[in-house]
């Protein structure tokens, strides 16, 4: 079974949330057989995600709800 592990890759200021988040990634490492290869990363979240998805606007591509923003570029 692999290992599976939500890994803090950034921080950063969001001005939605006016509070200071973590950009995750979710990191899998293989295991058993497969030690040799690389882990993957399967996708991006921000720690304060849940609460960015309470307002009623759409807010970036971290909190999963525009795709096409980043906000943190």
């Amino acid at each position: 079974m692999a290992d599976v592990f939500w890994k803090p890759i950034k921080r950063s200021f969001c001005d939605r949330v006016n509070e200071e988040v973590f950009l995750q990634a979710r990191i899998v490492y293989p295991s058993g057989v497969l030690m040799d290869q690389p882990p993957r990363i399967e996708g991006h979240r921000c720690s304060k995600g849940m609460e960015c998805n309470l307002f009623d606007k759409a807010a970036c591509c971290w909190a999963g709800t525009h795709p096409n923003y980043d906000s943190f570029k």
